[in-house]
């Protein structure tokens, strides 16, 4: 029997079931939970009219057709040329790709996974950029470090001396660290992208200043009637005084 063959009778018998989580716990500190929540939200919102960009993190990655087993799941992945949809896990072989980028947000119960395990798995797996964050700096000699696939092997991207950012050439974006915080940073406009609490703020203070606007506006266009008004009296009155003499 041919390996199609044994497959299609392993579907017929038995159906593999994918969880979508498991009953291992996957506690993080608020710094890792908010970091990796922050990260997933500025990407969407970045790539939000784009219908062909899917960002997501946190959620199971089946990397082979029926091995429930087989998984991994990333902090933060973006991943180019797939429908942006919910999605209940990731299946790279229904996808037909691995993630383009991805984001791990280390920590020390994670380091050796990150650096080693998933390391390996993501270059076996095709994924061109990988960067590794370490938010606390207790984990990794370097806080910020990254990836790059260059055939079918990773090169390492480290921080030159003094620099706080790396490039990826695959987002378009530069990966920084300011006062240690993790930023994504759009050389083409020229500036950061907002997180989600930062785009709150922007739209609090754009809509402050609209309600201020409109504010004076409403007290100059009041202010103009009452000198019109003011302007009628004063030219009714010397009319009234023309007529008398």
């Amino acid at each position: 029997m041919s390996k199609s063959q044994k497959s299609e009778a392993r579907a017929v018998f038995q159906e593999v079931i994918y969880p979508e989580s498991n009953s291992k716990a996957m506690a993080e500190t608020d710094i890792h939970r908010e970091c990796m929540s922050d990260l997933i939200k500025t990407l969407s919102d970045f790539y939000r009219h784009d219908p062909t960009v899917y960002v997501s993190g946190y959620v199971f990655m089946y990397y082979q057709e029926d091995d429930a087993r087989q998984h991994i799941v990333p902090d933060v992945f973006v991943v180019k040329g797939v429908e942006k949809k919910l999605r209940r896990y990731y299946q790279i072989w229904k996808e037909g790709k691995a993630p383009d980028v991805v984001i791990e947000v280390t920590s020390d119960s994670t380091r050796w996974e990150d650096t080693e395990t998933k390391r390996k798995l993501y270059q076996q797996l095709g994924v061109k950029e990988y960067y590794l964050y370490d938010p606390t700096g207790d984990y990794l000699e370097d806080r910020l470090l990254g990836y790059r696939l260059v055939g079918s092997r990773y090169v390492s991207v480290r921080l030159w001396k003094g620099e706080n950012r790396l490039h990826s050439d695959v987002l378009g974006l530069d990966l920084v660290l300011e006062s240690g915080r993790l930023r994504l940073y759009d050389a083409q406009s020229q500036r950061f992208l907002l997180t989600p609490s930062e785009a709150i703020e922007a739209q609090r203070q754009a809509e402050e200043a609209r309600r201020q606007a409109e504010e004076e506006n409403a007290r100059l266009q009041a202010e103009l009637e009452r000198m019109q008004k003011q302007l009628q009296t004063t030219a009714r009155a010397r009319r009234r005084l023309r007529g008398r003499k």
